[in-house]
């Protein structure tokens, strides 16, 4: 711990926002796979709504900085692929 006490508390902020992204980071992640195990079940109600909450949190993950812009584009993108995919089906 620093002996300086604006140090000391930088390194407590710092944490609490590592905690804070850790979280959103997880939580987007975690939406990514309930869609593919949505479009593993064939669910198309399903698929529509890990979908729709997928996006939400990629474009949050982005806003926030957590991913990049490009990064969230592709993972939409990716997704919308397989989603089109599975309507033609």
């Amino acid at each position: 711990m620093p002996n300086i006490k604006s140090s000391a508390k930088r390194v407590l902020t710092s944490q609490k926002a590592a905690a804070k992204n850790k979280a959103a980071k997880s939580l987007m992640k975690t939406n990514l796979k309930k869609f593919d195990a949505a479009v593993a079940a064939g669910d198309r109600e399903l698929i529509d709504n890990a979908h729709k909450t997928a996006v939400k949190t990629i474009d949050r993950a982005a806003t926030k900085g957590l991913i990049h812009k490009n990064k969230a584009s592709r993972r939409k993108s990716a997704m919308a692929k397989r989603l089109n995919n599975i309507s033609q089906d």
